[in-house]
């Protein structure tokens, strides 16, 4: 995909206001998108954006974080090792709807004659709130206001507020407000699980065609209704509750029904010409995977008893000051072009959707906000998260890592059945089994020991928090170091190297080679980052070390092994091109032309069998670049440039994850205008439905990336070896950037104009850095300002295949070395054809 360069967006129908994301109208096109995109959640609970009447194709997702059903993965061909569990997140009992009938005429949305219709997800308050005016048939018009929200500060808590007013004449009203779990649909729906008839889509979930939630508990009591679940297989518990409150000078009545699958209360209100109804819905949701239903449904009871004692306004208030809080610590601005603030707050907002409440659980790719990737944690949460974790909200992100603490002893199982020491994380998974059953683009990516590594020293470093290391954070260290260092082995020769065969890098359109320097540059790290954690614990808590030793079985020969393996680690370097090979074999495939491969036939993934594309240069998703930004200090800026420009004309984009990282490493090597093209690429992923998917759930990790890109690549922030440096590269047609980090306990606004960057400490004492080289200490009430001179060279245009086939970059300047290929007339003929 070619980096855009303006707003997507159709602002008659999405208006530009930075503080929100509205939707003037409706179109039912557009159903599937919006319905992601006006999601609100906590990062527990997600309750997709689908109206209340609940009709028109919706696909009335709710999902609880980590709440899966499970079945054996049949391979037609077994061998040792497979993965064996399947895990997919369940769609669950659905209590958004609530039906309006007037007249008994019912409101269906796209058969109404609506005069105004509009959303709004305001994202200081996490409340959505929907407005309709509706003519019926008759020609009563109708007023209606919704209001939605889960809560942040209890993690249980939905509610949903339902005002209806009859406007020029007396009319009947029937409000039905439900509970419906999904069981026995047809075609579009079963189990809660999409079918239609789409096509093959790996990004996609599993469809289940069994029951899935076996009816356990049905309960009412006055209007409170409850409903209690056991998935089939994973044994999981899930109990749901609601309870109403209705609010009128209207005469009304009610009535209730309860099945094994549908809790419903009935409101018939005799509705006066001016007199509203108001309806407020409390919902509950509790799951535990080794936790009866009948004390889920005691929670829920307890949940809801909280909510019924206060006005709903109070729990509305207690909504937007948790989120002032939020903003206060994690908000970032821009003067730039119109709407890149909107959806900046945008991406922000789903960070805090996705993370906020996880409480213990991991961070799936989609959040709660949708089925894609069938709600699984993939490596995304420590890259492309965890850094906007550990910098604004450190609390959350060690609940995230702790998550990865648990999997640990599974981790230990797995590295034993494929014939390792240590521990190998799963590639994909919900419960900590390994949950991909295409281990070539699966469990060959080894390198997701090194990356939760990765992530869990940098946060240390970035917060100080010393005792997650020593209690929880060393054993990982040891455990992932061990693998690698059993994982690889040493080749000699003048000077001994060590080498990681058979693995797969970050780019999946590559899969199990030798030597994957994304691989053995971040395996190298994280050897050194347990030997350093080793060291300093028998330095400065020798009792403890003694501890761990004894626990892990580990003595200081095994130490020195990993140490000499680090130091001797293989980093492939091809001196002709003066570029790091994404593998052993890389530079020895012929280029795929991206140039002339037409869009229709993107992803590749999409439009041609594996073994076409990995005969091929060509990448899913930054690899080698993604390297040279997490480790950097191992990189110089000229090899960072020419990596940069080599890899970039081969790139896809076929991965949401790449944007984000082409534009921090184009930024830094000074490809100002492209850095931001792929910038907005990132930022407009899910609002400009950029990758056709958005329909399936927000891509959580862009969103984090998104962060990455204002702070790290346009702020120039990096934290090599803990210690914090700037050396900003602001766009050039955004007059300033302003965004924050909180380090070891202080948050530091670093405000960036063309001229000066300013950095104020706004909670905490003192924080310490370099800009451009240069060190500084910021104190409280006692800001620093820099001076800006000009930040170097700006290269202009994209690298291209041309430029790699004629030798030329993208400015025009000659490279030392030509690629040597095959011809490519065949190439162009065969893999470009329409």
């Amino acid at each position: 995909m070619n980096p855009i360069t303006d707003d997507p967006l159709d602002r008659d129908v999405f208006p530009d206001d930075e503080w929100a994301l509205v939707e003037e109208g409706f179109d039912a096109e557009l159903t599937g998108r919006t319905e992601t995109l006006f999601t609100v959640g906590n990062g527990y609970l997600g309750l997709r954006g689908n109206f209340e009447e609940g009709r028109d194709g919706e696909t009335y997702g709710t999902y609880l974080n980590g709440f899966h059903e499970t079945w054996p993965i049949h391979h037609p061909e077994e061998a040792f090792g497979f993965a064996r569990v399947g895990q997919t997140i369940v769609n669950a009992p659905d209590a958004k709807m609530i039906r309006l009938y007037v007249d008994d005429e019912p409101l269906v949305l796209s058969q109404a004659d609506v005069l105004r219709h509009t959303r709004r997800l305001d994202f200081r308050d996490g409340v959505l709130v929907r407005e309709l005016d509706w003519r019926t048939p008759s020609g009563k018009r109708i007023e209606l206001r919704t209001k939605r929200m889960v809560s942040m500060t209890d993690r249980h808590l939905a509610v949903l507020v339902f005002e209806v007013t009859v406007c020029d004449d007396d009319a009947s009203l029937l409000i039905s407000s439900q509970v419906l779990n999904r069981q026995d649909g047809v075609d579009e729906f079963r189990n809660g699980q999409s079918l239609g008839g789409e096509s093959f889509d790996p990004r996609k979930a599993e469809t289940l065609e069994d029951r899935v939630l076996q009816p356990k508990l049905k309960r009412r009591d006055g209007s409170r209704f409850l409903l209690g679940y056991r998935t089939t297989n994973s044994e999981m518990s899930i109990a749901t509750a609601m309870e109403h409150r209705i609010e009128t000078d209207n005469e009304w009545d009610e009535r209730g029904q309860l099945d094994d699958d549908l809790a419903k209360q009935v409101f018939r209100i005799r509705a006066r010409s001016g007199v509203p109804v108001r309806l407020v819905k409390y919902v509950s949701y509790h799951t535990s995977k080794d936790v009866s239903v009948r004390e889920l449904a005691d929670r829920c009871d307890r949940t809801l008893d909280r909510a019924r004692e206060e006005r709903v306004e109070a729990i509305f208030s207690r909504q937007r000051e948790w989120f002032d809080r939020w903003w206060e610590c994690v908000d970032v601005k821009v003067d730039a072009e119109p709407g890149v603030q909107q959806a900046i707050r945008w991406n922000l907002f789903q960070l805090a959707q996705a993370t906020a409440r996880t409480d213990g659980q991991g961070i799936p790719a989609k959040g709660v906000s949708g089925s894609g990737y069938s709600g699984h944690y993939f490596w995304d949460s420590e890259i492309y998260v965890l850094p906007f974790l550990s910098y604004n909200t450190p609390v959350v992100g060690r609940n995230a890592l702790r998550f990865r603490v648990g999997m640990l002893e599974s981790a230990r199982v797995r590295a034993a059945e494929l014939n390792q020491r240590g521990a190998l994380f799963p590639w994909r998974t919900i419960n900590g089994q390994e949950s991909s059953a295409y281990y070539a683009a699966g469990t060959a990516q080894y390198h997701i020991d090194a990356d939760i590594a990765h992530a869990l020293v940098q946060y240390v470093r970035a917060t100080g928090d010393e005792d997650f290391l020593w209690r929880d954070g060393i054993d990982v260290l040891v455990e992932t170091a061990r693998l690698w260092a059993d994982l690889g082995f040493w080749r000699s020769g003048d000077e001994p190297e060590f080498h990681i065969q058979g693995v797969t890098g970050p780019d999946e359109y590559t899969t199990v080679v030798n030597d994957n320097l994304y691989t053995n540059v971040m395996a190298r790290a994280n050897l050194r980052h347990a030997v350093d954690a080793c060291v300093r614990l028998m330095n400065e808590d020798p009792d403890g070390y003694r501890r761990m030793t004894r626990r892990l079985d580990l003595d200081e020969v095994e130490l020195r092994e990993w140490a000499l393996a680090a130091d001797a680690m293989h980093i492939p370097f091809d001196e002709r091109l003066g570029i790091h090979p994404q593998d052993a074999q890389f530079l020895e495939k012929e280029l795929w032309d991206l140039e002339k491969t037409p869009d229709l036939k993107r992803p590749l993934l999409m439009h041609y069998h594996p073994l076409v594309i990995y005969r091929f240069q060509v990448l899913k998703q930054a690899d080698v670049v993604l390297a040279t930004f997490l480790q950097g200090e191992d990189f110089t800026l000229d090899e960072k440039r020419r990596n940069f420009e080599y890899y970039d004309a081969l790139t896809t984009g076929d991965s949401s994850l790449s944007a984000v990282v082409q534009s921090i490493i184009a930024a830094e090597v000074g490809y100002a205008e492209l850095a931001v093209h792929y910038f907005l690429s990132a930022l407009y992923v899910d609002l400009g439905d950029l990758h056709g998917n958005t329909a399936d759930g927000i891509h959580v990790a862009s969103t984090g990336g998104v962060w990455s890109a204002l702070a790290m690549g346009f702020g120039g922030m990096r934290d090599h070896g803990g210690a914090l440096s700037f050396d900003p590269r602001l766009p050039g047609a955004w007059r300033s950037l302003e965004f924050r980090v909180t380090y070891r306990g202080s948050r530091m606004r670093v405000d960036l104009k063309r001229d000066r960057v300013e950095f104020t400490i706004e909670a905490g004492e003192s924080v310490e850095f370099t800009v451009r080289g240069e060190r500084y200490v910021t104190r409280s009430g006692a800001p620093v300002v820099v001076p800006l001179e000009d930040q170097g060279p700006i290269l202009y245009g994209r690298p291209t295949t041309s430029d790699i086939l004629g030798s030329r970059r993208a400015d025009g300047s000659v490279m030392t070395a030509s690629i040597p290929t095959v011809s490519t007339d065949r190439q162009q003929t065969d893999l470009t054809a329409s």
